[in-house]
């Protein structure tokens, strides 16, 4: 079953703090689930279908339900495959509404992760014993910034990608960064900043991290004939895809990520290329996610990343693909270590035309959101949208 114009976006809300000593992860997500639903015009009284993953305290739905007082629920979904969690919820959701299954669902992600003093990936997540990799590669130093320098070094070795190419990426976003007031980031930074900064991971320097944050975000899907009763612009699911990439047996390929499987199944669901695309939101947990993002969901060719970033193609009334013009996770906000949800808030903000006036893109009709989930050099799971202003 398509999932093309089943389903509308009717409400975005990112949480405006970015560090948040004085809340618990369960009233952050009180805070953006109310936030979402103000804007679309909705009560928690409308709410029919609830989302969330990971990031959400106790039993996931069970314990939020309650907590946010969501009595009328017909549907739930925990689905969590990390940071593109919520990128599947939203296809999930549409795929609820075309079964008749719920009307209105909210999404919602919180979480704490600078309050709670979490580093940038350096050091290793910690053992469990019950998932099969665990007891085996975490002895051996296996860190989240590792894992993605182990594909930024495959990378450039394989295509003599750089990492000044690596730095327009975050000059890109630091571009961007500057006109959002929430920014954790905002001083735009140069090529030569990001490659002198501190490494990190060998060959990932400081610069081309994440930021960690506090905070979160909320989404609201609903029938399309609920989208159009409300007061706001309709933007409508397009095209939907979702995927896992593994280890291959001890086989794998670091050059490449799920998105080249989850890309192709949301393009052909929309029937539309990705030289169509007006907008891109591309998950930013390190530089390197980016670039090899790009080349898997088709805006260039495999190898061609590099090149294609350089000069700022990325930038917004610069380049001819904007991304991220939020300043994203490298600027901007990656709460709860999960960087999803606030890929899918900008694309809907660009396509209603509500972005920043100095970033925001004419004409956005047609956008992109992608997420990542889990580790690029290890398993992890891929989810794409593509979304319409009506």
């Amino acid at each position: 079953m398509s999932l093309r114009g089943r389903a509308c976006i009717v409400g975005a809300y990112e949480h405006p703090t970015r560090k948040a000593p004085d809340k618990s992860v369960a009233q952050l997500h009180a805070e953006v689930a109310f936030g979402a639903l103000e804007d679309a015009g909705l009560t928690k009284a409308d709410v029919d279908g609830y989302f969330c993953a990971g990031d959400a305290p106790g039993m996931g739905p069970l314990a939020m339900a309650d907590y946010l007082g969501l009595d009328r629920l017909s549907h739930v979904d925990s689905t969590d495959i990390g940071g593109s969690s919520y990128l599947a919820h939203v296809a999930h959701a549409a795929a609820a509404i075309a079964l008749g299954r719920c009307n209105i669902a909210l999404i919602t992600l919180a979480g704490r992760p600078r309050s709670e003093g979490q580093a940038t990936g350096t050091g290793a997540r910690a053992q469990n014993a019950t998932v099969p990799d665990d007891p085996f590669e975490i002895p051996m130093g296996r860190t989240v910034a590792g894992s993605y320098a182990l594909c930024a070094m495959r990378h450039m070795h394989e295509f003599g990608t750089t990492s000044e190419d690596l730095a327009w990426i975050k000059v890109a976003a630091s571009q961007h960064a500057q006109h959002n007031p929430h920014a954790m980031l905002k001083k735009p930074v140069t090529v030569e900043e990001v490659v002198n900064s501190p490494m990190v991971a060998d060959p990932l320097h400081r610069l081309d991290c994440c930021v960690i944050s506090d905070g979160g975000g909320a989404l609201i899907v609903a029938r399309p004939e609920i989208a159009r009763s409300l007061k706001r612009p309709v933007v409508s699911i397009r095209g939907t895809g979702e995927a896992v990439k593994g280890q291959f047996g001890g086989y794998p390929d670091l050059t490449f990520s799920g998105a080249r499987f989850s890309g192709a199944r949301a393009f052909e669901e929309a029937g539309v290329t990705p030289s169509d695309i007006r907008y891109a939101s591309i998950y930013d947990s390190f530089t390197i996610t980016v670039l090899i993002q790009l080349e898997d969901l088709g805006f260039c060719a495999k190898g061609d990343g590099g090149k294609f970033v350089r000069d700022g193609n990325l930038i917004s009334g610069v380049g001819k693909l904007p991304f991220n013009t939020d300043g994203g996770g490298l600027c901007n906000n990656h709460p709860a270590n999960r960087g999803g949800m606030t890929k899918v808030i900008e694309a809907v903000r660009q396509l209603r035309g509500e972005a920043h006036p100095a970033v925001q893109v004419a004409d956005c009709g047609l956008a992109l959101a992608h997420g990542t989930g889990g580790l690029l050099g290890h398993r992890h799971g891929s989810a794409t949208l593509i979304m319409e202003r009506e």
